[in-house]
């Protein structure tokens, strides 16, 4: 089987690439969905969360409060580095069990935060990195996902650059245009995939 990982910053258009991956039938396991999983009530990230940020993370029915420790941990780089070193195993551990269970000669991984170490510890073949310009990703924060335009940018200050996400990956998809524009670089990546 082969692993392929797709990465991108928020705004990007990673989700577009992994939805139009889906739609054509291959299997995605996804970094997000890991990570909300290992944070639900009663997981040990759970349980770590609380210790490492206090009570005021949890909403009123017991479960994290995503959108508090979000506006924590952009607007503090060290808070950010705790969440993840919280997180990151237990979410690992997801993404390994998860590629091990999906069907299919390909299976996609979408990981936002993608790092060198991924490449051994997943079993990838190859990296695919999703980019756009900053105004490109700030536009469709504050248009499709409703965020004001200071969060947007400030969510974008503490990720990777599009430079250093390109320096590790195998392909770039840039981002920048229409959705159609987008899937047919996909659909070109699939055909250098069963065409090597």
């Amino acid at each position: 089987m082969k692993r392929i990982a797709v990465t991108g910053g928020i705004g990007a258009g990673k989700t577009a690439v992994t939805d139009r991956l889906s739609s054509l039938g291959f299997s995605v396991v996804d970094a997000d969905e890991a990570a909300r999983r290992v944070v639900e009530k009663g997981q040990p990230a759970w349980r770590a969360l609380q210790d490492a940020f206090g009570t005021a993370v949890l909403t009123p029915e017991g479960n994290i409060d995503r959108k508090f420790l979000a506006d924590v941990v952009f607007h503090d780089t060290s808070a950010l580095r705790r969440l993840n070193h919280i997180t990151h195993g237990y979410v690992g551990d997801e993404l390994v069990a998860g590629a091990a269970a999906a069907a299919g000669e390909t299976v996609f991984i979408a990981i936002p935060l993608y790092r060198p170490e991924h490449r051994a510890a997943l079993g990838l073949n190859e990296v695919w990195a999703v980019l756009a310009g900053p105004d490109t990703a700030v536009e469709r924060l504050t248009s499709l996902r409703g965020f004001d335009s200071e969060d947007a940018r400030a969510r974008l200050a503490v990720q990777e650059s599009n430079d250093d996400r390109a320096a590790l990956a195998d392909r770039v998809i840039w981002n920048e245009g229409s959705l159609e524009e987008l899937y047919a670089q996909v659909d070109e990546a699939l055909e250098d995939q069963a065409h090597p």
